[in-house]
């Protein structure tokens, strides 16, 4: 297992952390709560790990060794959240085979606590992505994704919360468009809403009426883009208020540490993305003190 040791700033803007691990009992953190964010995006149905002769990505990978990742985490800190980024389905002749049951059952095993929905998780059409629902031990979120004329409709959330440690986390999922992406055929009545106004909206009610601590964006949009005009998640940074981190996916960015970029506020918000084929595990710390002032650490895990 490769470890990529990466620091953040501080989401508060008052410290950054020090190079090298830090563990429960480092000065800063001593009467902190602690609450750790795990996180996958663009799995795209890859189950096994790739091969040992593979160009790129040689014996990486895998479900079984990701579960046994997580498992490890967790009885180090069982306050943890687990999340995916969207395009959990197709890749492999897994997902052509059994049509997503497969994963969303691992998925459900290894205990994933929420999911975004990806533009190749449309690949079966929207009826395929509902009747593998059941599967599925887990909520969808999508915030901007209209479902109310689909055979989806009430099927997905926009949002939900959890309870950690006293801490009140709000997840949150956006979807990229998908016309010119996925035919229509396959997403049928859904509607595309604006993802940076719902963003806005769904950050001000999860930090406002929802009392979070912790706001956590899903995001299927893309870390950035050549062309301005697309919504990415830089942009969705800095154009809205009250999002602590953002997880990302689509663009299958392999990012060494998380980013901080400013909100349209001026505090910090981390954005993260772990490339692709759960080859990455995703892991960022936070700590509150007394007065739920956030810092953070992370650590990216080579499977």
């Amino acid at each position: 297992m490769n470890r990529r040791n990466f620091v953040t700033n501080s989401i508060a803007g008052s410290a950054f952390i020090g190079m090298g691990g830090l563990g429960l009992n480092s000065c800063g953190f001593q009467n902190s709560k602690r609450i750790t964010i795990l996180h996958t995006n663009d799995v795209h149905s890859h189950i096994d790990p790739f091969p040992k002769e593979h160009s790129l990505f040689a014996n990486l990978g895998g479900v079984a060794r990701r579960a046994t990742l997580i498992q490890n985490i967790r009885e180090e800190n069982p306050n943890t959240l687990l999340l995916d980024a969207g395009d959990i389905f197709q890749g492999t002749p897994y997902f052509n085979f059994y049509g997503g049951e497969l994963e969303f059952k691992l998925m459900s095993m290894l205990k994933y606590d929420a999911a975004t929905i990806g533009n190749h998780d449309f690949d079966n059409g929207i009826e395929g992505l509902l009747a593998q629902l059941p599967f599925a031990r887990f909520k969808l979120l999508s915030a901007n994704y209209d479902f109310k004329n689909t055979v989806m409709n009430g099927f997905v959330e926009a949002y939900q919360t959890f309870l950690l440690n006293g801490i009140k986390i709000g997840v949150f999922g956006l979807g990229i468009k998908l016309d010119g992406l996925v035919g229509k055929d396959l997403f049928k009545e859904t509607v595309y809403l604006n993802p940076i106004e719902i963003a806005q909206d769904m950050s001000v009610l999860l930090k406002n009426e929802e009392k979070c601590d912790l706001v956590i964006c899903l995001s299927h949009l893309g870390y950035s883009y050549r062309d301005d005009q697309r919504p990415s998640d830089l942009k969705l940074a800095a154009k809205t208020d009250n999002i602590d981190l953002i997880i990302g996916g689509h663009t299958h960015t392999f990012l060494e540490k998380p980013v901080t970029r400013q909100n349209r506020l001026d505090k910090s918000v981390l954005i993260n993305q772990v490339g692709c084929y759960g080859i990455n595990l995703g892991r960022i710390d936070f700590y509150f003190d007394s007065k739920n002032n956030i810092q953070s650490e992370g650590i990216s895990i080579t499977v």
